[in-house]
């Protein structure tokens, strides 16, 4: 067993290729796998931290100040931290913010997440980008003992996120009702009193931040489990059918949730949205494929600009396969495109209010461009009723 013969790091980040990443741990202690992304955003690390779609993957903040404005419950986009486990430049020092309820490194122990810090985040941002997203371990043990033969080898053996299907392990369990809008100053969140429209939401791994923005257009939300079918969907008799966020290979998830889809648009005129990994799904089920990228989009900076309009919109994004849009079939229209590597961010159908979008227009965290895609979703389950 190979061990460090000199003090003393307490955590240690090794990559499948053998670079090893020495540097001070927090959060929880132990050992996690998963594949590493990084992620540009200059706010909003809890809500990353807790957005499904990070399953199996550890965050690298390219942002040098993370934790500086402590933990609010408000801000969690699920119940607990789904990323496997963080990387940050600096640590993580008292929190200053009128909203904190805690401490990041606090919140992180009592969550069972994995962190390091005093990485040079810049030098691995670029190993990800040139070589791809790696697989690594990353281990925290106070007294800085750590194996680190068995640590690369466990990189190594980490199967990757190609093929697996991670949307049942982040889905709700059962269905339940959704009716809290967007936080406003200074009421705070608050409750919809007069919805429009039924919508059924199909939970991929659903953030919450998007349940509200489809409750701020009058939305009467029902969320289903990602094995919802088609008959499950309808019988809730809605105005429109949302697919949300997730992680993992749209593919693997496609296996089950294509037939629903399929069955919904053969079966009805709906109006379906789709967000992310709702995206892929809409697009798999319209005959389109997917593939796994590089390194990915993950940030609250991405310009996409949008075909049918010209206008450029800065998005949040957070994806790691995409929709290969040389596939897409006739009467499948492109929309949106990111203007970082030309690949595809949405699609609709032509002639019926069927559409997807590959950012995250719900803006937590993130600039509010996109929000009007929710609000194209009411106007189209109004028109549709009218």
């Amino acid at each position: 067993m190979t061990k460090l013969a000199h003090a003393r790091p307490t955590a240690c980040l090794a990559l499948a290729d053998g670079t090893l990443f020495y540097g001070s741990g927090f959060g929880a202690t132990g050992q996690t796998v998963a594949e590493l992304c990084f992620n540009t955003a200059m706010t909003g690390y809890q809500e990353i931290m807790t957005d499904p779609s990070y399953a199996g993957q550890v965050v690298t903040f390219t942002f040098p100040h993370i934790g500086n404005t402590g933990i609010t419950p408000e801000d969690d986009e699920t119940a607990d931290p789904v990323a496997a486990g963080m990387v940050v430049k600096w640590m993580p020092t008292t929190p200053s913010n009128w909203r904190s309820a805690g401490e990041l490194g606090d919140w992180l122990a009592a969550r069972g997440r994995i962190a390091i810090g005093g990485i040079d985040t810049r030098r691995l941002t670029r190993a990800i980008r040139q070589a791809g997203a790696p697989h690594v371990a990353l281990a925290h043990d106070p007294e800085g003992n750590f194996d680190i033969a068995a640590l690369v080898a466990a990189a190594r053996d980490f199967a990757g996120l190609e093929g697996m299907d991670l949307a049942k392990d982040v889905t709700c369990a059962q269905s339940y009702r959704w009716d809290e809008m967007r936080w406003a100053w200074p009421e705070g969140y608050t409750r919809l009193e007069d919805p429009k429209f039924k919508v059924v939401a199909v939970d991929y791994g659903a953030k919450r931040n998007i349940l509200r923005c489809l409750a701020s257009v009058g939305c009467d939300v029902t969320v289903l489990p990602a094995s919802a079918t088609t008959e499950d969907v309808l019988a809730h008799k809605p105005d429109g059918v949302f697919l949300s966020n997730g992680p993992g290979d749209p593919a693997a998830t496609g296996e089950y949730a294509v037939p629903m889809i399929k069955g919904v648009l053969d079966q009805t005129d709906l109006p379906v949205f789709g967000i992310c990994l709702g995206h892929q799904m809409l697009a798999l089920a319209l005959g389109a494929k997917t593939i796994k990228m590089n390194h990915g989009h993950h940030g609250a900076n991405h310009p996409v600009k949008d075909h049918e309009t010209g206008k450029v919109e800065i998005t949040s994004m957070n994806h790691g396969f995409a929709v290969d849009a040389q596939s897409l079939p006739e009467g499948i229209v492109e929309t949106h495109t990111s203007l970082f590597d030309g690949s595809n961010c949405g699609i609709r159908m032509a002639g019926r209010p069927v559409y997807s979008v590959q950012h995250h227009p719900e803006a937590s965290p993130g600039p509010q461009d996109s929000f009007y895609l929710f609000e194209r979703f009411a106007k189209a389950m109004q028109d549709r009723t009218a």
